[in-house]
């Protein structure tokens, strides 16, 4: 029988020292089973003879990948290429900088103008959209209106600081900020977490990576929001995946799921592996990001001019 090349999309966790046990998570699509299949879920420190960083160029090559999603920032704050003469943050005159700022000072300026016309329903609406809801279909038309939460208000008030923040966090703040510390109590933010240790090594990576392989970025938080929005799998999973005690489990029965609802196959080996490691079950996610990607099933997100648009991948699965 004639076996034609399957398509294959990885997913790497980049987070965590310079001894951490990354994963490599590789899915592929048969097409004479019409069916994905999670192929390879490996552990750096598996690969003999090999530190970590050679293990992870070793693998893209053994594997001869042409995309990886990674959870790395790949583009970086409107400082960093910015070549104008700077009059300081506060001033900053920079079009992408500009431009996200004024649709902050808009969704700011609507959330005032609906509190002073209507102050009592204002603060019951707010009261409501602050107990967080995960459908994208259950507002109609009124509470569409930018309402904004409490802590989301906060977050908007700090400001978007161009040396900092990328417009891309601030899309993903807009749709995802109060899901994401209601559900995770974590604020997302896409340097926050990156160390400079961290930041050299993955610089290190790309010169050695091949000059075909795309990069993309995703999170693992938005992909799991996603899934839950597109009832791939419950609430009850998103509560129990942040319990220490039944963490583990927690990652069998999502795995399972979007096995079942994905057309994936899993072998139980992997399964445990996901159980057993945060880091595995991550890059697993981040596989499932980019299978979204390769079958065009991903969010489109504003720029706000950028030269390089962002790579950031958000999956959809409905």
């Amino acid at each position: 029988m004639d076996v034609k090349t399957p398509k294959s999309i990885a997913g790497m966790s980049l987070g965590g020292g310079r001894k951490e046990n990354f994963f490599f998570c590789l899915l592929e699509f048969f097409e004479e089973k019409d069916r994905w299949f999670l192929t390879t879920l490996k552990q750096v420190r598996d690969e003999d003879k090999l530190d970590s960083d050679a293990a992870i160029t070793h693998w893209v090559d053994n594997y001869q990948l042409k995309q990886i999603i990674v959870d790395f920032p790949l583009t970086k704050p409107t400082c960093e290429s910015c070549d104008l003469n700077c009059p300081g943050t506060e001033s900053c005159h920079h079009p992408v900088v500009r431009g996200v700022r004024s649709e902050i000072d808009e969704l700011m300026a609507e959330d005032r103008r609906l509190q002073l016309e209507n102050p009592k329903r204002y603060e019951q609406q707010r009261n409501y959209d602050d107990e967080v809801h995960f459908s994208k279909n259950i507002l109609d038309k009124e509470t569409t209106e930018h309402i904004l939460s409490k802590s989301f208000k906060r977050r908007l008030k700090k400001g978007f600081i161009p040396y900092w923040n990328r417009p891309v966090d601030f899309w993903i703040w807009k749709k995802y900020y109060d899901q994401i510390l209601g559900t995770f109590n974590l604020s997302y933010d896409s340097y926050g977490n990156v160390s400079i240790m961290l930041m050299n090594r993955f610089h290190y990576l790309l010169r050695h990576f091949p000059a075909d392989l795309s990069l993309y970025e995703s999170n693992t938080y938005v992909t799991l929001l996603e899934l839950f929005r597109s009832k791939v799998i419950s609430k009850k999973h998103l509560i129990e995946l942040d319990d220490l005690n039944i963490a583990p489990l927690a990652r069998i029965q999502v795995a399972k799921e979007i096995e079942k609802k994905l057309n994936l196959f899993i072998y139980e080996k992997d399964l445990e592996l996901i159980a057993k490691n945060p880091k595995a079950f991550d890059s697993f996610l981040l596989a499932i990001a980019g299978k979204q990607l390769i079958q065009n099933k991903v969010e489109k997100i504003s720029d706000f001019g950028e030269k390089n648009p962002p790579k950031f991948v958000v999956p959809l699965f409905s």
